[in-house]
């Protein structure tokens, strides 16, 4: 398997398509294909704070459900836009007024439109890709090694938000353990949730959120051969949104 996976977009289009373009993907067809038929993975947070969710929204359905040119693994702002559109009662906050503000400019027949191309994206993917005769796992915010299999609600918790227990900082951000530290799996784990200021390699962990939307840069990492690739943000840069300490 000859896969490129992409760090949370978060609404950042035009960094999602000059990372793709610098791997060789090409755009004719007003979606990223690669000429030696590689592949596309996605660890969630398409959406919410940036300026194009959108139009990442479009494309990403359209490499997964039409093509079959993706794997795509929903994080907890993804989990949360679904919810939106089902008609839960949602705080419109933490980025997702920036998607519902994009959304409500459109028409209502454009509205049902993303609507339903983002519920089905949403619905006919797993909690987690294990993929490569499970040589290799997208998730969120990573997983467990003794989840890896389990589908449960303890299960989606870690996978959308990491590992949490419901303590926070004094600004009120949840305290997220650094399970990646005691990773002892055999699986290569890629995932995001967590904005770095670099990829972070632990054990056979990656985390690839470097913050594109925060001011950073959108970061992929190609499997088989673990090489990254990454651009600049156009972003302003917000350094207390970054994570730099994991004792």
């Amino acid at each position: 398997m000859n896969i490129d996976i992409i760090g949370d977009i978060h609404g950042c289009f035009p960094e999602f398509k000059q990372l793709t373009k610098k791997m060789g993907y090409t755009w004719e067809t007003g979606i990223p294909l690669h000429p030696s038929g590689r592949i596309l993975g996605f660890v969630g947070d398409l959406t919410d704070r940036g300026p194009n969710s959108l139009q990442v929204i479009e494309v990403v359905h359209e490499l997964v459900i039409n093509q079959k040119l993706a794997k795509y693994a929903p994080g907890n702002h993804c989990n949360k836009l679904y919810r939106y559109f089902s008609g839960n009662k949602v705080q419109v906050s933490h980025g997702l007024e920036t998607t519902v503000a994009e959304y409500e400019t459109l028409s209502i027949r454009e509205q049902k439109k993303i609507r339903k191309k983002f519920m089905e994206l949403y619905e006919r993917s797993p909690l987690y890709q294990h993929l490569d005769e499970g040589r290799l796992i997208i998730a969120h915010a990573g997983i467990r090694r003794d989840y890896i299999g389990q589908y449960g609600n303890k299960v989606k918790t870690f996978v959308l938000y990491g590992d949490i227990n419901g303590s926070k900082h004094p600004d009120g951000s949840p305290i997220r353990k650094d399970w990646a530290g005691s990773y002892e799996g055999n699986a290569w784990i890629v995932y995001g949730h967590t904005p770095v200021p670099h990829a972070r390699k632990v054990n056979r962990t990656y985390n690839i959120d470097t913050g594109c939307v925060f001011g950073g840069k959108l970061t992929a990492i190609r499997y088989p051969e673990m090489e990254l690739q990454d651009v600049p943000s156009s972003m302003p840069y917000l350094a207390e949104k970054f994570r730099t300490s994991f004792d």
